[in-house]
């Protein structure tokens, strides 16, 4: 049976990106069926096969995943050969480490900067908790860089689940042009130009809905 994994908007759902992303990258197979945020009745929707009521979903027969590392770490069990985190030890435990930092942080800029894959790269400054988040991603990403990823133009070498924790924070970065060192602007040059990034954001400018307040030049919105 094919694995079913269910999404968000594409243009605004930075969870659902990241599991997206990791399984496309992997050349892992599988349905996506998209359900709009907010609108009427799709939580109801959801919440027919997640009890959180909340996506991504990754339905594998009758084993349901929901939430985005968690879905990876089911990932990266049922398809080693996929190498979703590195072989190492040293770095697979530092990948989980950034992979989690991730999951649980960066408050700051995911307030301030929603993802929205439609919204004109340009300069939009920001307050200094904001800034403290983005200098702390810039190295972390120089530094697992610099240690790990050697071989590869990402985290550790080949993109894995590390990278596809933080595809949306690369897509913020770039859409609100906030300053990176150039190392970091590399690392998000090759997330940007992988086919999966390519086919998501394609979508996601095509996609109808629009949500307020995740357009931060409201009532200007690109792409309707």
């Amino acid at each position: 049976m094919m694995l079913k994994l269910l999404i968000g908007n594409k243009n605004y759902s930075s969870w659902s990106l990241r599991p997206w992303i990791a399984m496309k990258a992997a050349a892992i197979a599988f349905d996506e069926e998209l359900i709009p945020l907010y609108e009427p009745g799709s939580r109801e929707q959801v919440l027919k096969v997640s009890p959180a009521g909340k996506v991504p979903v990754l339905i594998d027969g009758d084993t349901v995943i929901w939430e985005s590392l968690a879905i990876l770490e089911y990932l990266a069990e049922k398809f080693p050969i996929a190498e979703l985190w590195p072989a190492d030890m040293r770095a697979r435990g530092h990948a989980r480490v950034v992979a989690n930092e991730m999951h649980g942080g960066f408050q700051a800029l995911r307030k301030a900067c929603p993802m929205n894959m439609w919204l004109p790269p340009k300069t939009r400054p920001q307050p200094d908790d904001v800034m403290e988040n983005v200098w702390r991603i810039d190295a972390l990403w120089r530094d697992c860089r610099a240690r790990f990823g050697d071989g590869g133009d990402f985290l550790f070498g080949g993109f894995g689940a590390a990278d596809a924790m933080y595809a949306p924070v690369v897509s913020r970065l770039h859409s609100y042009g906030l300053p990176v060192s150039a190392e970091s602007r590399l690392y998000m040059d090759a997330v940007m130009a992988l086919p999966a990034w390519r086919e998501w954001h394609d979508a996601a400018l095509k996609e109808p809905w629009v949500m307020q307040h995740n357009e931060p030049d409201w009532p200007l919105v690109r792409g309707v």
